[in-house]
């Protein structure tokens, strides 16, 4: 079956790439580092509920405070690492998954 490219659809990248800039222009790349920011605060968020906890019981579990949970969960604050594999292992019980694109 053949597929028909619809033109008057426009993409998000085709969006992005009139108001940011292509893939690898300095504005462009903040915008796509906020995004993943905002993106692993809305997974956090996710599995969290999932699970039935609230953003005490998580922090309690993965030894911080509730108020650090909110921050990451509505992008209000850079996270390390070893945080992130904390809060993900200690306190929802997953594993950490990363790709690396060049």
């Amino acid at each position: 079956m053949e597929i028909k490219q619809n033109k008057d659809i426009t993409t998000l990248d085709e969006i992005l790439d009139q108001k940011y800039g292509q893939r690898g222009a300095t504005k462009r790349e903040h915008w796509e580092q906020e995004f993943e920011a905002f993106h692993l605060g809305v997974l956090l968020e996710q599995a969290r509920l999932k699970l039935g906890m609230t953003q005490e019981e998580l922090a309690q579990k993965c030894g911080t405070n509730k108020s650090y949970i909110s921050r990451i969960e509505n992008n209000s604050s850079d996270i390390r690492l070893s945080t992130l594999m904390k809060i993900i292992q200690q306190g929802l019980g997953g594993h950490l998954k990363l790709t690396l694109e060049v």
